[in-house]
């Protein structure tokens, strides 16, 4: 995480919950534009670049302060209920007849540099193998 933090210039902050357990925060208008303008200059290649895409949305309406307003608020709701999982119940109940932010679909997700697959593995990958029992399977184990 240490290093994650230092890529980014010291922006964000990591909090240790628990023995095996940490996160990094980025909580600041200026460290998160450290943290977006890195996207903006290395895209995402799944789905998470267009959850990018309407997050920085959301945040620049921040800046704006548009969230200050009523309409503002939902639009930065309907965005929300684009993203990852959508609304939260609480939400829900808040916003019932809300409509969610158009997503875009990611088409183009070729791999141009092959340091993003190996810095993508090193960030979030494990190889791993491992054997289980099993009566269906001749040998008795299942790989």
């Amino acid at each position: 995480m240490k290093k994650f933090q230092e890529f980014f210039g010291g922006a964000g902050s990591i909090s240790k919950d628990r023995k095996d357990y940490a996160q990094y925060k980025v909580f600041s208008k200026a460290d998160l534009a450290v943290v977006i303008n890195h996207f903006n200059k290395y895209p995402l290649l799944t789905q998470k670049k267009a959850d990018f895409e309407l997050f920085k949305s959301a945040v620049e309406l921040i800046n704006r302060k548009e969230h200050l307003t009523l309409n503002g608020l939902k639009k930065i709701v309907t965005i929300r209920a684009s993203m990852n999982r959508g609304l939260t119940t609480v939400l829900i109940t808040a916003f019932p007849d809300l409509v969610p932010a158009p997503k875009q679909k990611i088409v183009d997700q070729e791999i141009y540099d092959p340091n993003l697959l190996s810095g993508f593995v090193t960030a979030e990958g494990s190889f791993m193998v491992s054997l289980k029992k099993s009566p269906r399977v001749r040998v008795g184990f299942s790989v």
